[in-house]
C-alpha cells in the first residue's frame, strides 16, 4: 500500500498554535526532539508494507528523515487540493496503487504497528473508503484533558481520526461534496447537514448509530464505506491546540529512556 502525509497548515496569527510556530508549518513543531512529522513519517516508512510515501506541504530543505521511497510536494492551498495532488503523484509513481493511506502530520503518537493493524483491516474490506474514528472512552482513558470535539450516536460517541484509506478513485469524485466535508471535519453538526436534512434532524436526535452513519454517508455519495474504530487514541489525538501540543510533549518525555 502507498501513503500520503498532509502537512500543509501554518497557524495564522490568530490561531492560538501561532505563538509556537510563529509564521512556520505546524508539521515542523519539536516534539521531544524531532519535527511532529517526522514521527509520523517514521511510523509509516518503517513498515516493509508501505511502498511510497508522498508529503505534501513540506520539502527536503525542512530536514526530515526520509528514506529512497519518500517523495516532497509543495503545498497545493486547501486540504482537498493537497490529498487530491497526493493521490496523483502516488499514482505517477504507481501505477497499480488503488487505495491508499492519508495520514495528517499531527498525529505524532501512531506506530508502525498501528499503521499496519490498519493496512490488515482494509485487506478485510475491499470498501471505497475506510474512515477511522476512535471512541470517547478509549480516546479520555488514554488521554483524559484531551478535549475532542465528539460526534454523539446512539450507540456511542466517537472523533476522527486522522488516518484513513481511500480508494484512488475518490480523488476524482464528489470533489465538491469532499470539499464542504473536509472543510467542517472539525464541526460534526454541520457535516451531518452536508449529507441531508433527515441525517441532521437523525444525528441532532441521536437517533444516528455507527452503522446508519456509515450507509447514510455512502448512499450519499455513491459509495462503500466502512468505519474503522481504533482500539488505539494516538489515531485520533491530534494537535490543533496548545494544550494538545503539551499533552503529547509531556506523554513522549515520560516514555523517553531514563525518565523516572
Amino acid at each position: 500500500m502507498n501513503a500520503i502525509i498532509t502537512a500543509g497548515g501554518i497557524p495564522k496569527p490568530e490561531d492560538p498554535l501561532f505563538a509556537y510556530t510563529q509564521g512556520t508549518a505546524k508539521a515542523l513543531l519539536d516534539i521531544a526532539g524531532k519535527p511532529m512529522a517526522q514521527w509520523v513519517l517514521d511510523a509509516l516508512q518503517k513498515s516493509p508494507k508501505i511502498h511510497n510515501i508522498v508529503v505534501i506541504g513540506l520539502t527536503e530543505k525542512d530536514g526530515l528523515s526520509a528514506d529512497e521511497k519518500v517523495v516532497f510536494l509543495p503545498n497545493q492551498g486547501k486540504m482537498l487540493a493537497n490529498i487530491v495532488a497526493g493521490f496523483k503523484k502516488i499514482k505517477e509513481m504507481d501505477p497499480n496503487s488503488e487505495r491508499i493511506i492519508i495520514a495528517s502530520s499531527d498525529i505524532p503518537g501512531i506506530t508502525t504497528e498501528m499503521v499496519e493493524w490498519l493496512i490488515n483491516e482494509v485487506e478485510k474490506d475491499p470498501s471505497d473508503i475506510h474512515y477511522g474514528i476512535v471512541k470517547k472512552e478509549v480516546m479520555e482513558k488514554r488521554f483524559p484533558d484531551s478535549r475532542r470535539t465528539w460526534s454523539a450516536l446512539k450507540d456511542m460517541e466517537v472523533c476522527g481520526a486522522d488516518i484513513s484509506v481511500a480508494h484512488y478513485r475518490m480523488a476524482t469524485e464528489h470533489l465538491n461534496t469532499w470539499e464542504e466535508l473536509i472543510g467542517s471535519r472539525k464541526s460534526p453538526f454541520r457535516q451531518a447537514a452536508t449529507i441531508g436534512f433527515m441525517t441532521l434532524i437523525l444525528f441532532v436526535m441521536k437517533k444516528l448509530t455507527l452503522e446508519d452513519a456509515v450507509r447514510r454517508v455512502s448512499e450519499a455519495l455513491k459509495i462503500k464505506g466502512k468505519a474503522v474504530v481504533w482500539p488505539w487514541a494516538e489515531a485520533g489525538m491530534d494537535v490543533d491546540k496548545p494544550h494538545q501540543l503539551e499533552i503529547l510533549r509531556r506523554d513522549f518525555a515520560a516514555k523517553a529512556p531514563g525518565h523516572k
